[in-house]
């Protein structure tokens, strides 16, 4: 069946922005501490800012495939994004990351350390998720 959120240990590494303008990545990674189970498509994630949050759009170049997870197996996703100036009008102050497994009820969520993220236009983050990817293989 599919992952449980409370199945799954989470790591996160990043690769930050130095600066507005620049790119930057967050890597998640998941581990498998229950029964074998499925991950299918992407994660759903939400940047979360003092009473605000913007549903970050699933990177269109990737293509989502069905992994399975073995007990103790291992799997990511990234979160692209660009830096933006801190307390611009067209940035978001994250604070918190959430972010939703496909059928969890559940989610996640990650404390964000990484600056400012640019805004496209209201709520609308310049920042994409990768599908999940196996990893350790």
């Amino acid at each position: 069946g599919a992952c449980a959120a409370a199945d799954l240990g989470q790591e996160v590494a990043a690769n930050a922005a130095p600066s507005a303008g620049d790119s930057g990545n967050v890597t998640v990674t998941l581990t498998n501490k229950g029964a074998e189970c499925t991950l299918d498509g992407f994660p759903t994630v939400e940047l979360a800012a003092d009473g605000t949050s913007a549903k970050v759009a699933e990177d269109e170049a990737a293509e989502a495939q069905k992994l399975t997870l073995a007990a103790q197996g291992t799997a990511t996703f990234t979160i692209t994004y660009v830096r933006a100036a801190e307390g611009g009008d067209k940035s978001l102050a994250v604070k918190t990351v959430k972010f939703g497994l496909p059928g969890a009820s559940a989610d996640q969520s990650f404390p964000w350390s990484y600056g400012d993220v640019s805004l496209k236009s209201e709520k609308v983050p310049d920042a994409t998720v990768s599908a999940f990817q196996s990893a350790g293989d």
